[in-house]
């Protein structure tokens, strides 16, 4: 199957096989593929956390995700992802790393925009590694549900990862066979491609 193919069949899973897991082996690859993400200027400000099911941590998240607490327990593993909160902490972290024009270019168009304008533009980068991540796991046939429905405080806490905050999770796994919200089930709806796709 072709990657166009594998995007047409991936959906966002509502119900996971709890008894199937995710090889060892696929965790590895999209470890590295998440490090190899694309961002503004190689700004790079996120972490990406790995919980896996035999992590007692994985029921504390459950707890802190509204109505995706199933999807949380049931799911092979939960990928939490999280930007740098402080904008000194991201200078500091670029600071003889990055090169000279891509220093510039923060301190000249990003940092002028003031902490709020910052702290936006370095979520924004940690979006554009979801994308990544999500073509990914379609690719490698690994089911997934992105989730901004979760309580990111409170998944701070109990990550108590402390120079971060949690934007999101994905939860990945393989889907139970009755979930109904399967293409062959519940057809996939998308806007026109002449509505969404312009020439210019």
């Amino acid at each position: 199957m072709n990657f166009l193919n594998k995007m047409k069949s991936r959906y966002t899973v509502k119900k996971y096989n709890p008894q199937e897991t995710v090889s060892e082996e696929k965790i590895q690859q999209l470890k590295e593929i998440l490090q190899l993400s694309p961002s503004s200027i190689n700004s790079q400000p996120w972490n990406f956390i790995f919980v896996n099911n035999d992590s007692k941590v994985k029921d504390q998240l459950a707890e802190a995700s509204y109505w995706n607490k199933e999807k949380v327990l049931e799911s092979s593993h939960l990928i939490i992802f999280q930007a740098l909160k402080n904008p000194e902490d991201f200078e500091k972290q670029i600071e003889g790393v990055l090169p000279e024009g891509s220093v510039n270019y923060y301190n000249n168009f990003v940092k002028p925009k003031g902490e709020t304008g910052i702290k936006s533009w370095l979520k924004h980068q940690v979006y554009l590694s979801l994308g990544v991540f999500l073509s990914a796991c379609a690719d490698m046939e690994i089911d997934s549900t992105p989730m901004e429905g979760i309580e990111p405080d409170k998944y701070d806490q109990i990550l108590n990862n402390e120079k971060y905050e949690t934007l999101f999770a994905v939860a990945i796994g393989k889907r139970d066979e009755t979930d109904a919200n399967q293409p062959k089930f519940n057809p996939k709806t998308r806007l026109k491609t002449e509505k969404v796709i312009v020439e210019a």
